[in-house]
């Protein structure tokens, strides 16, 4: 087991502004990368497949940081807080949804070594 935090971050672009609103989630990805505590940040869209017909927003964010203090300060970052101001808060915003959700893989109640 781990302390990795796997984040899915998923939007709903307003009428037509999925190409604009996904261009804008890929500019975040460089300096995000750069983050010491970044494992994985890549943004996706949903395409067809009979065999993965699920229900989802179109776009995703698809996380691992190493743990959760690396995702919390990520957060915390202006360029992080500026898009969710301008794109997803904002009245003339790109996103008319949105849902993040952090995971873990440790089982409830694993009893996992305290390393110094």
């Amino acid at each position: 087991m781990s302390k990795k935090v796997y984040c899915v971050a998923q939007f709903l672009p307003k009428a037509g502004k999925e190409a604009e609103l996904f261009k804008v989630l890929q500019s975040l990805e460089p300096n995000t990368l750069r983050e010491d505590g970044c494992l994985q940040y890549v943004v996706t869209r949903q395409i067809q497949s009979p065999f993965a017909d699920g229900e989802s927003f179109p776009i995703a964010f698809n996380e691992i940081w190493a743990d959760l203090a690396s995702f919390e300060a990520h957060c915390q970052r202006a360029e992080i807080k500026a898009f969710f101001e301008q794109y997803c808060l904002a009245e003339n915003g790109l996103a008319a949804r949105w849902n993040v959700c952090i995971y873990t893989d440790e089982p409830a109640n694993y009893d996992a070594p305290k390393l110094s």
